[in-house]
């Protein structure tokens, strides 16, 4: 879904767990073809997916608890909704100087607004 909407260029990092569904050979070949870099926790490592653990958190607590899903259709149309419409255009984060996703993402892609956001922004950014 992200390569499909985002269509993010090349040398992006792409930061997973340890799962089966993400080492498996077509996950790696798909990412390989996009010339993803292919980055994993280390084993053990909790702190290696705060990320991911937080995204997960805030979509069960914000999304999945609040609703009732009838059928797996509800599920599939409603997750990337909450995810765009909510996580990355309105939902601020603390690691971005409080903007919403969409909004950094837009400033690191402006020469001239990239320069406000400062050094320590920046170096979560790259």
């Amino acid at each position: 879904m992200a390569i499909q909407i985002r269509n993010p260029n090349h040398g992006i990092i792409h930061h997973s767990d340890r799962g089966v569904q993400y080492a498996c050979t077509d996950y790696v070949e798909i990412l390989k073809e996009h010339q993803f870099q292919i980055s994993m926790s280390a084993a053990g490592n909790p702190y290696d997916n705060a990320f991911a653990e937080s995204f997960m958190k805030t979509l069960k607590n914000e999304e999945v608890h609040l609703c009732q899903y009838e059928s797996f259709t509800d599920v599939v149309e409603r997750i990337p909704q909450f995810i765009e419409a909510v996580y990355n255009q309105k939902r601020v984060h603390s690691g971005i100087q409080y903007l919403p996703p969409a909004e950094f993402e837009a400033i690191l892609q402006d020469k001239k607004r990239k320069a406000s956001l400062g050094q320590v922004t920046l170096k979560l950014a790259k």
